[in-house]
């Protein structure tokens, strides 16, 4: 039975740090679907701009990275950590 895991990163536009972390869970992505027996990873994006509570939560630690619902990381997403997290 393949597991399904469901990112959401956090951020806004103009956002530098929010870039980057976007190509590394991208990348980490990738690599983890290319493994054995990958997990089904979706990735979605939300702008703290378009959401009050996302903005009033979250607008000092932008970009964030929630995988299920529950924090991972935040500012800078370290890439390692990420595929241990996605493979665990």
């Amino acid at each position: 039975m393949t597991r399904e895991l469901h990112l959401t990163l956090i951020g806004k536009p103009g956002c530098h740090l929010c870039d980057d972390a976007r190509e590394v869970v991208q990348a980490v992505i990738a690599e983890v679907e290319a493994s054995d027996d990958p997990p089904r990873i979706t990735l979605e994006e939300q702008s703290i701009l378009d959401d009050a509570a996302l903005a009033e939560r979250y607008a000092e630690e932008i970009p964030v990275l929630l995988i299920d619902s529950e924090v991972h990381n935040y500012w800078r997403i370290d890439p390692v950590r990420l595929k241990t997290a996605l493979l665990a």
